[in-house]
């Protein structure tokens, strides 16, 4: 498929841990950008390879100023992300396509959300998180698991635990699947947490974005749970 790009400007750099990064990056004034929370973006980077676009989900709620960020991870045997790890520099150009994809929120929010995501695969849900709140849309209550190794790994730690604070309703669930010394959150993998969160078996709307592995135990067991396709969307990071 052939997509059109913009040249668009990287406007910062922030380097995560070793192994991944947020890259903020603005269309041009000329160009009205517009996107829903979950969708994706494609960069076409200019490396050797058959294929030179990527898909990058957006991590930032809609703004209005033409600036949206996204958060990537290394992938050492590819050649987009090593591509932007040792060339990309703030102030370079960029080639952007449009906002693509169809994960979004239901029009009306009417039963509990349940995000559950592994590494940047929390991108997109918080995109959806910081729109409802922005937004004042009614909602009931959120919940966001987040699957990661390793504490360093656990991405927009410090803000989700802030919104947690300022909205009750919302519940940040880190789950670690490594031995973290001094660790008191939850450990393991996170199927058991929603499992457990909605053992009642109530209405829900689950999103689910991350490793396919993982995508494929969660739509299995949510459907054993009684959920059907309706309330299950997903958005694979592989």
């Amino acid at each position: 498929m052939a997509y059109h790009y913009e040249d668009c400007v990287i406007t910062g750099i922030q380097n995560i841990n070793e192994n991944v990064k947020r890259f903020f990056i603005k269309f041009p004034e000329t160009v009205s950008f517009h996107f829903t929370p979950g969708q994706f973006v494609m960069l076409n980077l200019p490396i050797e390879a058959k294929v030179t676009n990527r898909s990058y989900s957006i991590a930032s709620p809609p703004s209005g100023d033409n600036v949206f960020e996204l958060v990537i991870v290394l992938n050492p045997k590819g050649m987009g992300t090593p591509y932007l790890w040792e060339k990309a520099r703030v102030g370079d150009t960029i080639k952007v396509s449009k906002a693509l994809g169809k994960f979004s929120l239901p029009a009306e929010i009417e039963y509990d959300l349940c995000f559950i995501c592994t590494g940047t695969g929390i991108a997109p849900l918080r995109s959806m998180v910081m729109h409802i709140f922005n937004h004042q849309i009614p909602h009931r209550n959120i919940y966001m698991v987040s699957g990661n190794r390793w504490v360093k790994d656990i991405l927009y730690r410090e803000e989700m635990e802030m919104l947690s604070v300022k909205h009750p309703e919302f519940r940040f669930i880190p789950v670690l699947s490594r031995e973290n010394p001094g660790w008191t959150g939850h450990k393991g993998y996170v199927h058991p947490v929603y499992e457990e969160l909605f053992s009642d078996k109530r209405p829900g709307y689950f999103y689910l974005c991350g490793w396919k592995d993982m995508l494929k135990e969660a739509r299995s067991r949510l459907n054993q749970m009684g959920y059907n396709r309706q309330f299950v969307k997903f958005e694979s990071y592989d």
